[in-house]
């Protein structure tokens, strides 16, 4: 498999998962900067151009609410779970969850098809 191909695998893969972590993460109140900060030091790198238009998207479909506050001397955007959020969530977690506990058996069987 190609350096290419790998990587387009891999962007399928985070796809839907930085979803449920931008969600996770609006548990608490946020702006863009802040978010990104947040999921970078646990490990989830997003860039700019992905995160900015996933969070205006959320925030249409009602998923966060939204507020614009004076903060450090500038205006900021933040942005937080809104109870249809909260319960997608939770939804997703479950499902999540679920399919973790799916996959680990398939993820850690050996050639023999014995789980180790």
């Amino acid at each position: 498999m190609t350096t290419s191909q790998l990587d387009k695998m891999r962007l399928e893969l985070r796809r839907g998962v930085l979803v449920l972590a931008v969600l996770a993460s609006l548990k608490q109140r946020h702006y863009g900067y802040s978010l990104r900060k947040q999921l970078q030091d646990r490990g989830i790198d997003i860039d700019e151009g992905t995160l900015y238009p996933l969070v205006r998207r959320l925030a249409e479909q009602g998923l966060l609410d939204s507020e614009w506050q004076q903060a450090e001397g500038r205006e900021r955007r933040y942005y937080l779970l809104s109870e249809q959020g909260k319960e997608l969530l939770l939804q997703l977690t479950d499902e999540w969850l679920q399919l973790n506990s799916a996959l680990d058996p398939l993820l850690t069987q050996d050639q023999s098809g014995e789980t180790e």
